[in-house]
């Protein structure tokens, strides 16, 4: 069966064949003077820049966004629907020559993003708000087929792309400023100073594939809210959302040079983290790269948001209820791939088998199928080889003496929703980061030896606490080593605004746009008369 190929003015000739959906393709190239009618055919419909849509079986190209233009390339990521396992779209891959021309274009936009006033960049990011939330059933089919991830979640990942980039633009109004008397000792009499954030510059942004769409928006909103150039270089498994999104930046006013999006090997995209013309870098992933990429730095400012084995810890005074319910989705929304993803949870003895049963109850009740459809509760993991590491990790635990109540099997990419007891802190499932759906729930005493257990981590990004009383919220915000502790909340849960970030191996400075953009500024001090 023929499917026509608009190859967009391509000079030079392509013909390859493509399996998908068990079928062979043969590609075709035909000139970018196509006619309107032929547009409007059975065949094919023109999409955007850069892209195609067969009708029927759908595949869609995307080329790297290179400071400002779509770029074609000889060599595409395909990308697959991991619920189908089936081809869906191709990017093209960005090679080290399109990397070069990113980031010397960037430099040269330092200046313009610099002059830009807030107003001007208050604009451009409430377009690009705008337009998400206009789109965000597109979006959020997007999400839901390259990273597996069920709808219902997925449009709320959509949603929250929206207002991370609402908030940026209202941020822009904001970016702090100060004046200092100086009067305070003698030689500083009548002279005063004025403290203000500058844009570091050149910004390299790095994104994981669990939030292909809202981590991409950590990075780029609060980049262009701080005026700084970036480099996108989303993950290879859902590139997808981030080239979507370029094409509504590629809407606004953004200087041409200050937004790339490349889909590239580590080996090309070396030069973000060693490339002394970057002087920022963002990354959200797994501690093993991220401790790393801090020795290859050299100078640059970063920023680390490495996940970890979260906790929550449910007291004798919280409403089991409300405890149970946020605690099954914070240990098994997305299949437990989330840097918070609620892994251990410590309850107090005297409710401890009450919370089990209704624990189990519940979890039985979530519904696994295709992504795609509405009332799915869970699908599938990333891929099959982190599903078979989570296999591995649950029958080792097993061997090992813990108890396994409910889930622990594996289909392919999908894993049962798994709960332990009896684990034992050395345990994989307890003491590294699962990202996958399994918990360990374990019975305590006192409070405090609740949060000896919590803080008896290498890791500290947020911890869940559920009490109602005051005591125990003081203490926990006291003494748990976490980033943020939240209050009858699992330590999955966050809004976008709020400080971000982990301590231990968890991560290094923090996300949440205000605190974001001023990570990406410098400040500046002026001693004046006054």
């Amino acid at each position: 069966m023929p499917l026509t190929w608009l190859d967009l003015g391509v000079a030079y000739e392509i013909w390859f064949m493509l399996s998908i959906f068990e079928k062979t393709y043969t590609l075709e190239l035909i000139s970018f003077n196509i006619k309107a009618s032929m547009l409007n055919s059975s065949l094919i419909t023109y999409n955007s820049d850069l892209c195609i849509f067969a009708k029927n079986n759908i595949m869609k190209f995307y080329m790297p966004y290179v400071a400002g233009e779509f770029i074609e390339t000889s060599e595409f990521i395909p990308v697959r629907d991991k619920y189908s396992d089936n081809i869906f779209a191709k990017t093209g891959k960005a090679n080290s020559q399109m990397l070069e021309s990113a980031i010397s274009q960037a430099v040269l936009a330092e200046k313009k993003m610099k002059e830009l006033s807030s107003h001007q960049k208050f604009e451009i990011l409430l377009h690009i708000s705008k337009r998400l939330l206009e789109q965000k059933d597109y979006f959020a089919e997007i999400i839901a087929r390259e990273a597996g991830k069920p709808l219902k979640y997925a449009l709320i990942e959509a949603e929250r792309a929206s207002q991370t980039f609402l908030v940026a633009a209202e941020e822009t109004k904001r970016i702090s400023s100060e004046l200092l008397s100086l009067d305070w000792f003698s030689h500083g009499q009548n002279k005063e100073a004025i403290i203000r954030l500058f844009p570091v510059g050149t910004v390299a942004g790095i994104t994981p594939f669990n939030f292909p769409l809202n981590l991409v928006a950590h990075k780029v909103a609060p980049a262009i809210a701080a005026g700084c150039p970036i480099i996108l270089k989303p993950a290879s498994a859902t590139p997808i959302s981030a080239l979507e999104l370029a094409h509504i930046i590629n809407e606004t006013s953004l200087p041409r040079g200050a937004f790339s999006v490349l889909p590239m090997n580590h080996q090309v995209s070396k030069p973000l983290i060693i490339d002394e013309r970057i002087k920022k870098i963002s990354f959200t992933g797994s501690p093993e790269i991220g401790w790393k990429m801090k020795t290859e730095c050299g100078k640059k400012k970063i920023t680390l948001e490495l996940g970890g084995n979260a906790a929550a810890i449910v007291s004798n005074s919280s409403n089991l209820t409300e405890a149970v319910g946020k605690c099954v989705t914070g240990a098994f929304a997305f299949s437990g791939q989330v840097c918070i993803h609620t892994q251990r949870i410590f309850v107090h003895q005297d409710v401890f088998s009450k919370f089990l049963k209704m624990f189990i109850e519940k979890t039985k009740q979530w519904k696994e199928g295709n992504p795609l459809s509405s009332d799915t509760d869970i699908s599938v993991m990333i891929d099959e080889p982190n599903a078979i590491r989570v296999e591995e990790w649950i029958q080792e635990a097993t061997s090992q003496g813990a108890t396994l109540l409910t889930g622990g099997q594996r289909k392919d990419c999908f894993v049962d929703p798994t709960v332990f007891i009896n684990t034992q802190k050395d345990m994989k499932i307890r003491n590294e980061e699962v990202f996958g759906p399994v918990v360990c729930i374990e019975p305590y005493q006192s409070f405090e030896q609740a949060i000896q257990m919590v803080n008896d981590s290498r890791f500290g990004l947020q911890a869940g606490v559920f009490t109602n009383n005051i005591d125990e919220m003081n203490l926990a915000y006291r003494e748990i080593d976490a980033g943020g502790i939240l209050i009858n909340e699992s330590p999955t849960f966050r809004i976008d605004h709020m400080p971000y970030g982990g301590i231990k191996d968890s991560g290094l400075g923090r996300e949440g746009l205000k605190y974001a953009i001023s990570e990406m500024c410098e400040m500046k001090v002026l001693v004046k008369p006054c």
